[in-house]
């Protein structure tokens, strides 16, 4: 008989069931991955509760670290048991970009959570060359915020951030704000100031080690000073775009990273100081470069397992799956209070590294 495992999936917009399925059977090359904790992204709130996935019904959930339960035929250099971080994107290999070493722009991807069935599960099955195994000692739950801490340095590494810079994080509070402001003070920032919409997210961002943290644009005006080499954007928020422009400084750079839910305008007044002092603008896709899944990962590991890089005190909740679609949809609905959610679904007793 065919075992069966407990998930959460989508069948509709806002129709989310704790439901049973078969546990996975690795084909060759892959490897089945029992779920070790597996984090909210805000995309998760829009995929799961406003516009849906590529496909339904669909297991969610992307940011997740695992240890592998079973070895498919053919898989070498992984042993049952190995704790592994799990990029969610699955790279063609094939397209123009990926070629180019591009994999975060690949044309032809795949991708846990909203493509294949994902990590709101206990058991999920994937190719074992796209894993990264966690260096010994490291909490498997830092293991599972590897995605969101490496968005935040891709970005980074999309800016001309070098020491010396004044850095602003736009959604500083969340959590890869907080990966952001960590890795701008790893790479030298001198000054560094976190934005966000709560006191309980300013005192997070304090805690991640900016020097300051407003919860108010006017707030951000007033500490702005002649503006902000470094700004990263990372709230969605379709005002904040101009903000963002509005305090970079001559020759500075904005980075976006946030998905925003609306259309985005730039006033005429950020639109003059965007061109009189030749301000850039880039978009951050994504966390990947060569070889896959790349430095942004493996130097995520490296600062984890350091003690640089700090995970534990962004995080609010840890809960079973039956609290997916409630946790979820409290979050969608901003009635809780929340920075990193992670889901435990095989328990909260992780088995030491």
């Amino acid at each position: 008989m065919t075992k069966k495992m407990q998930v959460v999936q989508m069948h509709d917009v806002g129709d989310i069931r704790l439901e049973e399925m078969d546990i996975p059977s690795p084909v060759p090359g892959e490897v089945l991955l029992k779920i070790a904790a597996c984090g909210v992204c805000g995309s998760d709130l829009a995929r799961m509760y406003k516009k849906g996935p590529h496909k339904l019904p669909l297991v969610t959930g992307h940011e997740f670290s695992a240890y592998i339960a079973e070895l498919g035929e053919g898989v070498e250099g992984f042993e049952v048991g190995d704790l592994v971080t799990v990029p969610p994107m699955l790279p063609c290999f094939e397209c123009a970009p990926c070629v180019q070493g591009h994999f975060s722009l690949c044309e032809n991807y795949d991708y846990y959570g909203s493509r294949r069935h994902g990590a709101y599960a206990q058991y999920v099955a994937g190719p074992a060359k796209l894993l990264l195994k966690v260096p010994a000692g490291l909490d498997a739950r830092a293991a599972a915020m590897v995605d969101p801490a490496a968005i935040a340095l891709h970005a980074i590494w999309r800016t001309n951030l070098t020491a010396g810079s004044s850095v602003l994080v736009m959604g500083g509070g969340g959590p890869i704000g907080l990966f952001a402001v960590q890795w701008a003070r790893i790479m030298g920032a001198t000054r560094i100031v976190a934005c966000d919409v709560s006191e309980e997210k300013a005192k997070l961002a304090l805690e991640a080690g900016a020097d300051e943290a407003v919860t108010s644009y006017d707030d951000l005006l007033a500490v702005a000073d002649k503006g902000f080499d470094v700004v990263v954007e990372t709230t969605g928020v379709a005002k904040v775009a101009d903000q963002a422009v509005s305090v970079t400084a001559r020759h500075g750079s904005v980075t976006l990273i946030g998905i925003p839910p609306a259309e985005v305008e730039i006033s005429a007044a950020s639109w003059a100081r965007l061109m009189r002092l030749e301000i850039n603008i880039c978009g951050s896709w994504n966390s990947f470069s060569a070889p896959f899944p790349g430095k942004e990962w493996t130097t995520t590991l490296e600062h984890m397992a350091r003690g640089n890089l700090k995970w534990k005190f962004m995080i609010t909740h840890e809960l079973p799956l039956d609290k997916v679609d409630e946790t979820i949809r409290s979050m969608y609905e901003r009635i809780i209070h929340s920075s990193k959610v992670l889901f435990l679904p095989n328990g909260a007793d992780l088995p030491t590294n």
